[in-house]
């Protein structure tokens, strides 16, 4: 057999160490469009590189695409396959899958958060950073997997998880998808192939997510955050479920009410594991956040530090902004990934607590332009800075005792830093240094 490899990023890594393992009789071949001397290749191993190695893959009995690799860029009259495939096809365990454009990572982690609670043995796995293909030889039927599942793993996808969380939808990756349906019809996936007894959660107002919900009427469906579908919300500071009380939402450790809409639809999807409310309350508070998502840094001369750089479309940064009633000084910009600003500017133009906008990045003067011709009245500073410590000392210099910088750029990172880590953690050191 001829297999190919994909994208030898850390996923095609994984997919490489896996298939080798099960497939040790196969002719392996790398393929990776970066030039041959920037990637670190196994010893005696083939590869196809360079610009076009996608489209040169005649055959090959399977082609193993990475998540961030498009199907229709492979070229190929082999099958073609991918690690999240073969891990749906051959989990011994119920997996619940969650997507969405933002939040995805958040609700996961809490969903693990509130089974682990319980004693279940969770593996989370998916977008958030593992890639799942990993663990697969080493998970039992009795365990469960939370998937953190994006467009790109769920753009071939043949199964779909036994419970799916569909958080909101907005314009997202429209660099990447060929269109807004494009990207919608990949998130479908984790509802379109669900069976009956299989249970979706989908958000209660987005319009993407309802459209999601229908593909099938194999199943159940049921919204989360409102009171009359039988899921987990939030009423007068306490989450509830029918006409129980759960627990107050001032337990949580993570603020913001987009925080609690999270909240609501893990503890609606860890319902369907048969939790209690006691182990609901128990796990909602014991999770403590996730790096780079409005994750507090420190306080330093009374002006309060916050690293939101996981944000990279505008629906985070305008629920990071909402998260706060101090005076904020918020960092925005980056690259453009073809994403609608309006909604970011309609909350900047509405909030009465912004004290500055520090504009950055590549796109920085095209927002100074799209904000000015949306009224957006606030003080706005386009940052030349080439540096996180020079974005840093732009977005404190008008900071005083009380107030809040909150980094959430609501764009990709890639023309100052090498991912959103590596923006968040150098903001994360610089902060520290002051």
């Amino acid at each position: 057999m001829k297999i190919a490899i994909a994208g030898y990023g850390l996923e095609g890594k994984a997919n490489y160490t896996y298939w080798r393992r099960h497939y040790p009789d196969a002719q392996m071949t790398i393929v990776d469009e970066r030039p041959a001397e920037s990637i670190e290749l196994p010893d005696g191993v083939a590869s196809i590189t360079g610009e076009g190695a996608f489209s040169r893959l005649q055959g090959f009995d399977m082609v193993i695409r990475t998540a961030g690799l498009a199907p229709h860029k492979i070229t190929t009259d082999g099958s073609i396959w991918s690690g999240t495939n073969e891990f749906f096809a051959n989990c011994p365990a119920p997996i619940i899958g969650v997507t969405g454009t933002k939040g995805k990572g958040t609700t996961s982690s809490m969903i693990a958060a509130i089974l682990r609670a319980d004693g279940r043995v969770v593996h989370l796995v998916g977008n958030i950073g593992v890639p799942a293909i990993e663990l697969l030889d080493t998970i039992s039927p009795d365990d469960i997997v939370v998937f953190e599942l994006s467009s790109f793993q769920l753009w071939d996808i043949q199964r779909s998880p036994k419970v799916s969380v569909v958080l909101g939808i907005e314009p997202d990756h429209l660099n990447v998808h060929v269109d807004m349906e494009d990207y919608v019809a990949a998130k479908g996936g984790i509802r379109r192939f669900q069976q009956d007894g299989d249970v979706c959660i989908y958000h209660p107002t987005n319009h993407y997510a309802r459209d999601i919900a229908a593909l099938t009427d194999k199943g159940v469906t049921k919204r989360y955050a409102v009171a009359d579908e039988g899921g987990v919300y939030a009423s007068d500071g306490y989450f509830r479920v029918g006409d129980r009380t759960i627990c107050p939402t001032d337990i949580m450790q993570v603020p913001g009410l987009h925080n609690i809409e999270n909240a609501c639809a893990a503890m609606t999807a860890a319902r369907e594991l048969g939790v209690g409310d006691d182990v609901l309350a128990k796990g909602i508070g014991s999770f403590e956040g996730l790096p780079h998502r409005i994750e507090f840094v420190r306080e330093h001369e009374g002006v309060l530090y916050y690293n939101d750089s996981f944000s990279s479309a505008p629906a985070a940064t305008v629920a990071a902004i909402r998260a706060f009633q101090q005076p904020e000084i918020v960092v925005i910009g980056g690259i453009d990934k073809g994403a609608d600003f309006s909604e970011l500017a309609s909350c900047l133009r509405d909030r009465t607590n912004i004290k500055e906008i520090v504009l950055i990045g590549e796109v920085r003067h095209a927002l100074r332009d799209f904000f000015a011709a949306h009224q957006v009245p606030h003080t706005v500073t386009v940052s030349d800075a080439k540096t996180m410590t020079a974005v840093v000392e732009d977005a404190r210099r008008q900071a005083t005792a009380g107030d809040i910088v909150l980094l959430s750029p609501g764009c990709a990172s890639f023309d100052m830093f090498r991912d959103f880590y590596d923006r968040g953690d150098q903001f994360r050191e610089v902060v520290n240094a002051l």
